[in-house]
């Protein structure tokens, strides 16, 4: 209608609140407050989908983004020392009640030390689980693992190369 703002329902996300217990190997509950430790963009999209889903939100910042968007959108925001100092960020979950942690992506969403730290701390961690994330985050044993799964893969080498004649080697091998 004219003048009204317009809201789209969304169907793109979950309910975080059931959802991220069992992904995080727990037991099905109620999840209500939730720490995004990401800037920008990916940030901004997170606190919005928590808010469309009435999940109370916290973000953390470096002294030098406090002005920044994600701060202004969360409910509560908390200054960290780094993005990347992963005990801080976890302390500051856990100070603020917490009981999810959204890495966004990045560095943070590829760290298996984050989410056993979460794990540690009884805060949910949205994605996938620390084991999980150092199966694939080497990316031939990724690969081993595909192909014992009978997942099929390009051609590529079986094992790492370090140095362009070790780039040429896998290249002529395949």
């Amino acid at each position: 209608q004219p003048g009204q703002p317009f809201v789209q329902e969304s169907t793109q996300y979950t309910d975080m609140r059931l959802a991220a217990a069992p992904l995080a190997g727990r037991s099905r509950r109620q999840l209500h407050t939730l720490l995004v430790a990401n800037r920008g963009e990916i940030a901004v999209r997170i606190l919005r989908a928590a808010a469309e889903l009435d999940v109370r939100t916290v973000a953390v910042y470096e002294p030098a983004d406090e002005a920044s968007l994600h701060v202004a959108l969360a409910g509560q925001a908390l200054a960290v020392p780094s993005y990347l100092d992963t005990h801080r960020i976890v302390s500051a979950a856990a100070e603020a009640g917490c009981d999810m942690l959204h890495p966004g992506y990045g560095f943070l969403s590829e760290s298996a030390g984050l989410a056993d730290a979460c794990d540690e701390a009884g805060i949910s961690f949205v994605g996938p689980t620390a084991s999980t994330i150092r199966k694939l985050g080497d990316k031939v044993a990724a690969r081993q693992l595909a192909q014992q799964l009978g997942v099929p893969t390009a051609a590529g080498s079986a094992a790492p190369c370090d140095s362009p004649a070790g780039v040429r080697a896998a290249i002529a091998g395949a």
